[in-house]
């Protein structure tokens, strides 16, 4: 019985270390989305992250939290800019209280590559997104 914990103690501590491992092991970015990274943000440095086959750039930039998305050929895809809450159009705050979507939590410009801009209002079953009259697009779940 003993020997029997024991290995089941030592299988979890090696999985919870192997674990721990793939965490701490670095993303690897595509050489084209540094380049085009550091071309367009010279001096910033970005945490990223892998997203469905697409790198994110996230960064601070003049006080504001700011994401960057780029195709692994390193095409822009979008970039992201939080704002105030306030600065959303106001019938956003009409849509998520009467569809019930819950309080706003924070709040986003969006501007894809082709120019057009959606608003993102981050409500507790994910994210809502609105075109710049505030009519209501889609919400994409967390």
């Amino acid at each position: 019985m003993k020997i029997t914990t024991f290995i089941v103690l030592l299988a979890t501590g090696f999985s919870a270390m192997a674990a721990a491992q793939q965490k701490k092991e670095k993303l690897k970015i595509p050489l084209a989305v540094e380049k085009a990274f550091q071309k367009s943000h010279p001096s910033i440095t970005a945490k990223w992250e892998e997203e469905d086959g697409k790198y994110e750039a996230g960064f601070k930039q003049n006080g504001k939290k700011m994401s960057i998305l780029y195709s692994a050929a390193g095409v822009l895809e979008e970039s992201e800019t939080e704002i105030a809450i306030s600065q959303l159009p106001p019938s956003v705050a009409q849509y998520t209280a009467q569809h019930k979507l819950g309080n706003i939590k924070e709040a986003a410009k969006i501007t894809k590559a082709d120019g057009t801009v959606l608003y993102e209002a981050e409500v507790k079953g994910g994210d809502a997104l609105f075109d710049t009259k505030g009519n209501f697009v889609k919400l994409q779940k967390d």
